[in-house]
């Protein structure tokens, strides 16, 4: 299981979620209460480099008009957006190389019906398929 501290630092840390998250219970609070909008940006930027696609993706978790309204993400939004900092920390930590991560985040799998796995995050059952790949690439299971 990936550390908490590191799914809130994928979204920013302290800084910007407002509180050191150190364990579930700090990260469910957190979440609970709706987490800055600047975490979802920090979250998409850490995988997308074209500002095109970090948009896209930050737009399929809150519509744009909504985005731009608010100073806070809703928690449902804030949920959506910890499932994608969950799978890229999950993804950092099994390449032990951001690059590497981001390559394989970003591009099409055949076990994920050849969606990305950030694409299959979208969904939590997506996300589950994802982060079952990365574990066995860490422990060398067989796909």
């Amino acid at each position: 299981m990936i550390r908490v501290e590191n799914i809130a630092n994928v979204m920013g840390g302290a800084a910007i979620l407002g509180q050191r998250v150190r364990s579930i219970a700090d990260l469910e609070k957190t979440i609970s209460r709706g987490i800055p909008k600047r975490a979802l940006r920090i979250t998409v930027e850490r995988v997308y480099s074209s500002a095109g696609d970090a948009r896209r993706a930050m737009f399929s978790i809150v519509p744009e008009a909504t985005f731009k309204r608010r100073t806070r993400l809703s928690p449902a939004e804030s949920e959506r957006t910890e499932r994608l900092a969950r799978v890229i920390a999950a993804a950092e930590h099994a390449w032990n190389d951001r690059e590497d991560a981001r390559a394989w985040l970003t591009r099409p799998h055949p076990e994920l019906g050849k969606r990305t796995p950030l694409e299959s995050a979208m969904t939590e059952l997506g996300a589950r398929r994802a982060e079952e790949l990365l574990d066995r690439l860490v422990y060398g299971i067989p796909a």
